[in-house]
């Protein structure tokens, strides 16, 4: 990949929070791949591939390359890659992130009663559960599917449950480079901070730069000195939250955030200097944290999928795995 042109670089690191791009496209390759190499032999072999690694590490980049669709494409989905935090943790000085609404609509009537909205503050909390949810669903009818395909009591349908398991490998490849996506995004201190490319124009007692740092640190410092081998040597042991998605995406992030400080105090040492090792520490130490939780988030929605139901009217994953009931019905979708 060639390095950003000066032009393209300015256009980059000038750009409003909607349009920034957390770790650029070498990044968040990078994250997909490692994360989906480190997945452990219980999620299915088909995702256990290099081919898998790669086509996730490609799909990663798609929030970003499909910027620019429309004024009403880009409007709605561009705060998704963010959450503007301030110093105290709360959203632009209204309220707190924690607890985190519900849903949506819950936390847009939270912001609006601070005169604030979804599109001033950012929603990458909920981009982030979002996915895992759909790739939950993913997961559990492809469990059914693969389930249905091999129980020679069904062989009548077989032919169909081996294409449409088929298909849904294609949409779980996509649901996972969405997900990278957006748990990349999450990693990246200034996606969760209202200091996101300089520390901007209010107090600032620290003096802490006001330059325009956020494409310089998560692209083409990334692109010139961050190793994948460096980043995959980093990622953590499987850690499990058993606990909702909202607490484990809330804590994920609130964990981001206390890196911006320590980001701005970096860069003020001069970490992010040419050859100052500094600054490829601190993005090699973000790019493994999002790997890890990556990993860690695709295996919880894997063992998520045993417990739910699927299709119309709705069966149970755990009554196809024991042969108890026949899934085509409710998977082709007897009207």
């Amino acid at each position: 990949m060639k390095r950003l042109s000066a032009l393209a670089l300015a256009a980059v690191i000038a750009a409003t929070p909607s349009t920034l791009f957390a770790w650029g496209n070498t990044g968040h390759r990078m994250l997909g791949e490692i994360a989906m190499r480190a997945l452990p032999p219980e999620l299915p072999a088909f995702l256990r591939t290099r081919q898998a690694a790669l086509d996730v590490g490609e799909l990663s980049r798609e929030p970003d390359r499909s910027k620019g669709s429309g004024k009403l494409h880009d409007q709605d989905r561009d705060p998704g890659h963010f959450i503007d935090l301030d110093d105290d943790g709360k959203l632009l000085g209204g309220p707190p992130m924690l607890p985190l609404a519900t849903t949506r609509a819950d936390f847009e009537t939270q912001l609006r009663a601070a005169n604030l909205d979804q599109w001033k503050v950012g929603y990458l909390p909920y981009s982030i559960i979002d996915r895992y949810q759909q790739l939950t669903t993913d997961f559990a009818y492809w469990q059914v599917l693969k389930a249905a395909e091999g129980n020679p009591k069904w062989k009548a349908n077989r032919k169909w449950f081996t294409a449409d398991r088929i298909r849904r490998e294609a949409l779980i490849l996509k649901s996972l480079g969405e997900l990278s996506h957006f748990v990349g995004d999450g990693s990246q201190p200034l996606h969760v901070t209202s200091h996101y490319n300089g520390w901007g124009d209010g107090p600032n007692p620290n003096n802490y730069s006001k330059a325009r740092l956020h494409g310089p640190f998560e692209s083409d410092l990334v692109l010139a000195t961050v190793k994948p081998a460096v980043v995959a040597a980093k990622v953590a042991p499987l850690r499990l939250c058993n606990c909702p998605i909202e607490q484990r995406v809330s804590d994920y992030l609130s964990a981001t955030g206390k890196q911006v400080i320590p980001f701005y105090e970096m860069e003020k040492a001069g970490g992010m200097a040419p050859g100052d090792p500094r600054g490829t520490a601190m993005a090699t130490e973000r790019l493994a944290v999002g790997a890890s939780e990556l990993r860690d988030v695709i295996v919880e929605a894997w063992r998520a999928s045993a417990n739910v139901k699927v299709g119309w009217r709705p069966v149970a994953v755990q009554d196809v795995l024991a042969g108890k009931v026949d899934p085509y019905p409710a998977l082709y979708g007897i009207d």
